[in-house]
């Protein structure tokens, strides 16, 4: 079931499967939001819960016992409660159910809410912990931006512009998808990353560490141009499909396990951990300049 939230200058589209944003619109109309074209990449803006990345075997253990989790965990896959709904704003809950305890045995609320404000969407994550121990997880935001603005874009019309200079080495992905400990280095002292077709031939982009707390999509073509700010995120992802004409600026807290993990959940690179009856917020903003 999708919901729609907009004001003069933005229209926000977002669904109970997964709370997953599916359109945003400026005023012009544009969709700036990829459109989950099933022959390429078929989703829109996945949350990544309670998982980020892949772990070892897809498995992971905690107090001796092992469980099985898919890569960036289920709460993209989940339907959830649409608990309140607004001219500007939305909010989803999940909470944990007999399915997701047989792969993630923690009794946890997980709320998504989405504000339009302006040009400018937020977006709220609270994970609660409502069991007796301490919980494990991780979250990040997967959204996917389109790459065509205008007729006849070309993917190299289209850059990125971090918020400050940056001197970075991606973390490089195994062929098992777990962080291989060989680093590239990306950007040296610039803020500048242009797209190309081949800037994703070795999967994604993980930067641990980076300075900036913004990124900004332009194009060389159009004066629009979209911000992603996520201050207090440790990790970011930047991926598409080879040649594909999207992007996605992902904040994380937490990444894919790294190779000879031993497997425990607790023991994580990158993994939170929430004490009984506390609760974890984190947030990032989509702005819009047209």
């Amino acid at each position: 079931m999708k919901q729609t939230i907009s004001n003069a200058l933005m229209t926000v589209s977002a669904c109970t499967a997964g709370a997953e944003l599916c359109s945003i619109q400026g005023a012009s109309g544009v969709e700036y939001l990829w459109q989950a074209d099933p022959s390429v990449w078929p989703r829109h803006a996945p949350l990544l819960f309670p998982v980020v990345g892949k772990l070892a075997n897809d498995r992971y253990t905690f107090q001796d016992q092992s469980y099985v989790l898919p890569q960036h965990g289920f709460g993209r896959d989940m339907s959830f409660e649409l608990e309140a709904k607004t001219d500007a704003q939305i909010l989803y809950r999940l909470a944990a159910t007999d399915e997701t305890r047989n792969c993630y045995p923690f009794e946890f609320v997980l709320h998504v809410k989405y504000e339009l404000s302006g040009s400018r969407l937020e977006v709220q994550y609270t994970v609660s912990n409502q069991g007796h121990g301490v919980m494990p997880f991780s979250i990040g935001a997967h959204p996917g931006f389109s790459l065509s603005w205008g007729e006849s874009d070309a993917i190299e019309d289209y850059y990125l512009e971090f918020s400050q200079p940056e001197t970075l080495d991606t973390h490089h992905l195994g062929d098992d998808h777990l962080l291989s400990g060989e680093t590239e280095r990306v950007l040296t002292n610039e803020r500048h990353l242009p797209i190309s077709k081949d800037l994703f031939q070795r999967d994604a982009l993980i930067f641990i560490g980076q300075q900036s707390d913004s990124i900004t999509l332009r194009s060389h073509k159009h004066p629009n141009a979209l911000t992603v700010s996520f201050p207090g995120f440790p990790s970011l992802g930047i991926w598409a499909k080879p040649a594909a004409p999207f992007v996605c600026i992902e904040p994380w807290y937490g990444h894919a396990d790294t190779s000879g993990t031993d497997g425990v959940i607790m023991h994580k690179p990158g993994i939170l951990h929430l004490a009984p009856d506390a609760m974890f917020t984190c947030g990032y903003t989509i702005t819009v300049n047209e």
